[in-house]
């Protein structure tokens, strides 16, 4: 009979952990149970040990004081492609641009964006705002305190980017940050070009 209970605690926590998708804290765990926590870490660290014993697909990772449900390192390779078949959903040419502007010039403000692309560029922030490609990130301390953007961790997922310095290098960008206009407002991507 104990044997089965521990089996039933162990089964819950997976569900606990599985469900949440994000790491969960011991003490949550704990409250859930009913349980005290040595007991609690106990299971959570039995668990663990059995997936990557038994090389199973996924490992129970503990992070300070939390745990969480995470794919296995050696399949990293396969999980990728399994999910690259899917195709996510393609961003439009204005939302290209705004994002482009957003990265580059980050933070910025929606006005600063509209200024370089000379449209109104709201509805296409908040499209990007609702993929969660770009996230506020405060306010200008300028009259009427414009919303400052910047690009997510969703952002360099999607592009496959370890960090923002891995951007490629924009054309006709002056050292200062600057972009370099032509008379006919096209981006110059040569110096001294005219």
């Amino acid at each position: 009979m104990e044997h089965l209970e521990m089996r039933e605690i162990e089964s819950t926590i997976e569900g606990i952990l599985f469900a949440s998708g994000e790491p969960v804290s011991v003490d949550r765990i704990c409250v859930a149970l009913e349980m005290d926590r040595a007991t609690v870490e106990l299971v959570l660290q039995k668990l663990a040990d059995y997936y990557s014993y038994e090389r199973r697909g996924i490992r129970l990772v503990r992070m300070d004081d939390t745990w969480q449900l995470c794919s296995a390192p050696e399949y990293a390779d396969t999980i990728r492609k399994a999910f690259e078949i899917r195709k996510p959903a393609k961003l439009s040419q204005p939302a290209l641009e705004v994002l482009t502007i957003i990265a580059y010039y980050q933070p910025t403000t929606r006005a600063y964006v509209d200024q370089i692309r000379g449209v109104d560029s709201s509805y296409t922030v908040s499209l990007l705002l609702e993929r969660k490609l770009i996230e506020e990130c405060g306010r200008l301390q300028v009259p009427g305190r414009p919303h400052l953007y910047r690009t997510t961790k969703a952002f360099l997922r999607a592009f496959h980017l370890n960090s923002l310095e891995d951007l490629p290098e924009m054309p006709g960008l002056e050292a200062d940050g600057q972009l370099r206009l032509g008379d006919d407002g096209a981006v110059l991507t040569e110096p001294g070009e005219q």
